[in-house]
């Protein structure tokens, strides 16, 4: 009874179930599939991080887990996962800090919202945002009229920047639907 207790298999604990190739390339496609899956989601489906964090948190948590799961893996395992991931995340990071035209494939570029007061309803429909969702984000910060919006844009984390007209100097323009 206490051998069951007790008794730790410690090869089975350290020793990795698969060879690192296999890691590697299950690590890779999963990663890459998964960032390819989330990428496509509209922007305000993603929050406040960025892509390739939001891809390294899920991965993370299921790699521990996996390698957390005494039937399943060992602890190296998960640890080699993990690695793959980390490089992966990195990678991409510098590849779109190196290459500017890859960093658009990683964070797309803010997508005008509202421009001269008038809503882009083209824009409004692709990113799923309705007038009323806008006008919460417009009194978040303060503005209670659309017409005091010069240009609001969807960012590439999900949030939504904008730009009011200088209330001292501009008159605010008519409110306008642009379809």
């Amino acid at each position: 009874m206490l051998e069951f207790i007790f008794h730790v298999d410690w090869p089975k604990l350290f020793v990795p179930s698969v060879p690192l190739a296999e890691h590697f390339w299950r690590g890779t496609v999963v990663y890459l599939t998964l960032f390819a899956i989330i990428r496509l989601l509209p922007n305000r489906q993603i929050g406040a991080m960025g892509i390739t964090d939001l891809l390294v948190i899920i991965l993370f948590a299921n790699a521990a887990q996996n390698s957390m799961a005494s039937e399943f893996t060992s602890i190296t395992d998960g640890l080699i996962l993990i690695s793959i991931m980390i490089a992966w995340s990195y990678g991409l990071n510098w590849l779109g800090f190196q290459f500017p035209a890859f960093q658009r494939l990683l964070s797309p570029p803010p997508l005008i919202l509202v421009k001269n007061g008038r809503m882009i309803l083209r824009n409004m429909r692709r990113e799923l945002i309705t007038e009323g969702e806008l006008m919460v984000q417009f009194r978040k910060q303060g503005i209670d009229n659309i017409a005091e919006v010069e240009r609001a844009f969807m960012e590439s984390d999900g949030s939504i920047s904008v730009i009011a007209y200088d209330r001292s100097s501009q008159p605010a323009p008519i409110r306008k639907r642009v379809i």
